[in-house]
């Protein structure tokens, strides 16, 4: 079985909806942010300040080959740039990609207070949550297998409508 790879903008609830949806499909759970800030023994902020965007890029790209290259399935919550980087493209296709689709009120809710964001800092966020999503929602849209929306509703809710979409694309 291939790895589910959840994909969307920061904030829409990648690391929360995949590590319930891994418990309830018995699978391992890996967010890639996590394992990055592992990997690195730095904070993301700190590897974007030190190093840059492009770095982290690269990074990422190499943490999404090691998890792929693992023969258990696995959950993974990929960073919100990972399909914007072309070399992560044929990667994807691996496994099945699921976007979670929050609309631009609720994720400007959720990262109003966050500072550990490199990319959200300094403007306004509403302006810059607006503009990236205009860029990478066509993105998600084009390399997923699954679209659920998330928003304010019960996240049991949403990993049901994963687990019911990921049923009927593979019987």
């Amino acid at each position: 079985m291939k790895h589910i790879i959840l994909v969307g903008f920061m904030g829409c609830g990648k690391t929360h909806v995949g590590s319930i949806l891994a418990k309830e499909l018995g699978l391992p759970f890996v967010d890639m942010d996590e394992q990055i800030v592992e990997q690195a023994r730095r904070s993301v902020t700190e590897i974007f300040a030190e190093h840059g965007e492009a770095h982290f890029r690269d990074i990422e790209t190499e943490v999404l080959k090691d998890l792929l290259a693992g023969h258990e399935q696995t959950v993974i919550s990929s960073g919100g740039g990972v399909p914007m980087q072309e070399a992560n493209l044929p990667l994807l296709k691996e496994g099945i990609v699921v976007y979670l689709k929050a609309p631009v009120e609720v994720l400007v809710s959720r990262l109003k207070n966050d500072k550990k964001r490199p990319i959200l800092q300094g403007g306004d966020l509403r302006e810059k949550i607006t503009t990236l999503l205009a860029k990478r929602g066509p993105i998600y849209e084009s390399v997923s297998n699954i679209e659920v929306v998330t928003g304010n509703g019960a996240v049991e809710t949403i990993v049901g409508q994963i687990i019911e979409k990921l049923v009927e694309k593979n019987g």
